[in-house]
C-alpha cells in the first residue's frame, strides 16, 4: 500500500453515509489526515420499454437546487445484491419491471473523497406501472425516444454524470435497437 493507515474513526454519520477520518503516513513519510465519505454501493438502471422508449426521470435535487435528468438509481440496502437493488429502484422510480436485466459493469463514483461503487444495468422490455416514490423524492417520469435520449446525453443535457455514462455505454446497442 502506498499510504500507511495508523488509525480510523467515524467523525460524523447519518442514515445515508458517514465520514471516516484516517490518520495516515504519506508516501514521503510525513504524517497526514485523510477524510473518506463512506457510502453504500448504488445502482443505475437504463430502462428501455418494449416500445423502444427510454423512461427518464426528471428529479429535483435539493443539494444543487436544480432539476436533473436521470435514469433510475439508488443505494443498495444491507444484504441486497446489485441486481435486486436495480429491480427495486426500477419499480420504485418509474414503476418498471424488466423482461431482461443485464449487468454492464461498475465504477467508482467520486474516488477522490468517497468509497461508493456504482453498478450499472440495462433493463430491456420494461413494462411500466405506477411508481412508488419516497417522501423526499420529487420525480417526474418521461418516456423519450432512443435518438432523443442519446442526443440529450451527448449534448450534456443529462446532467447526472452516472446516468449519462450508462446511456453512453449503451449508445451503440441503443442505436441498433432504434434502427
Amino acid at each position: 500500500m502506498i499510504f500507511k493507515t495508523i488509525s480510523q474513526k467515524i467523525v460524523w454519520s447519518c442514515p445515508w453515509y458517514s465520514v471516516r477520518q484516517d490518520e495516515i503516513v504519506l508516501p514521503d513519510g510525513r504524517p497526514g489526515v485523510y477524510n473518506v465519505v463512506q457510502k453504500e454501493a448504488a445502482v443505475w438502471v437504463l430502462p428501455v420499454t418494449k416500445e423502444k422508449q427510454i423512461a427518464l426521470i426528471r428529479s429535483y435535487r435539493y443539494t444543487v437546487d436544480d432539476w436533473c435528468w436521470e435514469i433510475p438509481a439508488g443505494s443498495l440496502k444491507t444484504g441486497q445484491s446489485p441486481a435486486n437493488a436495480a429491480r427495486s429502484e426500477l419499480a420504485e422510480e418509474v414503476g418498471g419491471q424488466a423482461g431482461l436485466l443485464e449487468y454492464l459493469g461498475q465504477s467508482y463514483m467520486a474516488n477522490g473523497i468517497c468509497d461508493e461503487v456504482g453498478h450499472f444495468f440495462l433493463a430491456m422490455d420494461v413494462t411500466l406501472s405506477e411508481p412508488a416514490h419516497e417522501a423526499a423524492e420529487v420525480i417526474e417520469v418521461h418516456l423519450k425516444s432512443i435518438p432523443e435520449v442519446l442526443k440529450m446525453a451527448r449534448a450534456n443535457e443529462i446532467n447526472d454524470a452516472p446516468s449519462a455514462l450508462v446511456i453512453l455505454l449503451c449508445a451503440g446497442r441503443l442505436e441498433v435497437l432504434a434502427g
